[in-house]
């Protein structure tokens, strides 16, 4: 491939940029930009202005509101979000279970979901993980009986991210357990409005309450709400993760991190000038801005090689250097904090606010490396089907 875009995508680039600076409001992408967005509005806000230019699903099936770029084209859409500081559209929404009901759904189930998901009416989040099958998913234990019209859903889903703001719960549950553990789950959709559900907060290092813990007991879920066939829902789990890891590796976020930090790295003041000029800190930089502009290179060449649609190992490759660099990068930023980090939610002490954000967030991102397939995984992966160990 050409590593340079053409004519075309470099206009394509410059349509979503004004649109993404004219259309979202300026005050949530100045909190986007900040790591103080207001959940669950400023998304939703965002969402639905996406949506009504046909930009917050582009890729669904054109039918569904989908748009018929190229691989090229949607790693520009991708990076112009982040690189405009605009909330991207849900993904559970968007990339999880949206995809999911698109290609193994009913009509009936398409149409009765799709456009409220693309809209956000509709709050989904992510119901596979429980205390005893995380990394080994497909030994989840909750149970989904079938009673007449209905499941009876008992069990525990476990780190349910943002399941606070969410009306509805896409899950996994084992409608079989006499077969193989792979070939006994299906795939349902909970209305979280239903009794015997308990949503529990989870609070993190950080002192957020990003996750949850989701209880089920004798939950009654309409057989209506599942999608595609009863046990089938191992294949169509593998398809959604691998729609969870496109664009993981964040690029575009990751130039903004870097950039703030140069930023406020020549502001920040030492006995020999600025952070900034000192050799050892811009080396650094240095380091990881190249880093990443090789990763930028190796992501569009798996995007401009995945047209025919199927996957490509080397996905995994960007996936493990992406979140490792989205690492570094938050820890450059804590610490050109330094102390001042150390004042975090207080108020009224005189320290900026990024540097009481910046700890925060460079410990809620060791999380990047673990979901979407831990870095462990993504090596396996690499080691089996690239290297041929």
């Amino acid at each position: 491939m050409h590593l340079k875009f053409d004519s075309d995508e470099q206009k394509f680039r410059e349509e979503l940029q004004s649109f993404f600076t004219t259309k979202i409001p300026e005050e949530i992408r100045q909190r986007a930009a900040a790591g103080t967005l207001n959940l669950p509005d400023d998304i939703v806000t965002t969402q639905r202005i996406l949506n009504a230019d046909g930009l917050a699903t582009p890729g669904w099936p054109k039918e569904w509101g989908g748009r018929d770029w190229s691989p090229i084209q949607r790693n520009i859409y991708h990076d112009q979000l982040s690189l405009n500081f605009v909330p991207d559209p849900l993904t559970f929404n968007v990339n999880m279970v949206g995809p999911v009901i698109a290609t193994f759904g009913s009509q009936e189930i398409k149409e009765r979901f799709l456009p409220a998901t693309a809209n956000l009416d509709i709050w989904w989040c992510q119901g596979f993980s429980e205390p005893e099958a995380g990394s080994d998913l497909a030994s989840l234990k909750t149970r989904a009986v079938r009673d007449g019209d209905h499941y009876i859903v008992n069990g525990q889903k476990t780190w349910t991210t943002l399941g606070q703001y969410a009306d509805w719960i896409f899950c996994l549950v084992r409608t079989n357990p006499d077969v193989k553990k792979q070939a006994g789950i299906s795939f349902l959709l909970i209305d979280l409005d239903t009794p015997g559900i308990e949503m529990r907060p989870i609070k993190l290092i950080d002192g957020s309450v990003e996750v949850n813990e989701v209880f089920f007991n004798d939950v009654k879920v309409p057989v209506e709400n599942l999608v595609g066939e009863e046990n089938a829902g191992w294949t169509y789990a593998k398809f959604l993760l691998g729609n969870e890891r496109t664009g993981i590796a964040r690029v575009g976020w990751t130039k903004t991190k870097l950039a703030e930090a140069k930023k406020l790295a020549a502001a920040t003041k030492t006995a020999n000038g600025t952070l900034l000029e000192d050799p050892l800190f811009a080396a650094r930089l240095a380091e990881l801005e190249t880093e990443l502009l090789a990763l930028e290179v190796t992501q569009l060449r798996v995007v401009a090689g995945s047209a025919d649609g199927k996957p490509n190992p080397i996905s995994s490759l960007v996936k493990l250097r992406g979140s490792e660099l989205q690492q570094s990068a938050t820890e450059l930023l804590a610490d050109v904090a330094g102390a001042r980090g150390l004042a975090v939610d207080a108020p009224g002490v005189g320290t900026p606010e990024w540097a009481q954000l910046a700890v925060p967030e460079y410990l809620n991102y060791r999380k990047v490396t673990i979901y979407g397939g831990s870095s462990e995984v993504q090596r396996s992966i690499i080691s089996s089907s690239i290297l041929g160990l």
